[in-house]
């Protein structure tokens, strides 16, 4: 793996786009040596955090561009998503907590799992609003389990 490695990548917010590039940057990443046992983590965060930018912070607004900057070393992730859509409720990173389930399939939520997602696979997640611009960080520690 080479240790700093950036990949940059941007698309339009939609969810074509979006599929595709998720499926891009994750390629990418692998190819520039991503731990096999992170991949799938990454890419399901990567698609979730991807997806709330498509589906939320550009509702009610004409698609723009999303922006993706990666930096992989050899111990860790950090991602940089940014677009100009909405900001985030509050200017704050929702709290992630799982949806109840409910007792029967009938009951199950259609949604409510991306944020649980993202913060259990994530090391670490940081927002910020600037300048008309989200600026969502996110954080993958590759630590080694015995």
């Amino acid at each position: 793996m080479q240790t700093g490695k950036c990949l940059d990548l941007s698309f339009l917010a939609t969810q074509s786009k979006a599929s595709a590039g998720v499926a891009r940057i994750s390629q990418d990443l692998e190819a520039q040596g991503l731990p096999a046992p992170w991949a799938g983590d990454v890419k399901i965060a990567l698609a979730e955090a991807i997806n709330n930018v498509v589906e939320h912070a550009y509702a009610g607004l004409a698609p723009a561009k999303v922006e993706i900057r990666c930096r992989l070393h050899k111990t860790w992730l950090d991602v940089l998503i940014t677009d100009t859509g909405n900001p985030l409720p509050g200017l704050c990173i929702p709290d992630g907590i799982l949806a109840p389930l409910g007792s029967t399939l009938s009951e199950l939520p259609e949604g409510g799992f991306g944020w649980f997602l993202i913060h259990e696979l994530t090391s670490e997640i940081r927002y910020e609003r600037s300048n008309g611009r989200n600026r969502l960080s996110l954080r993958f520690d590759f630590v080694q389990t015995v």
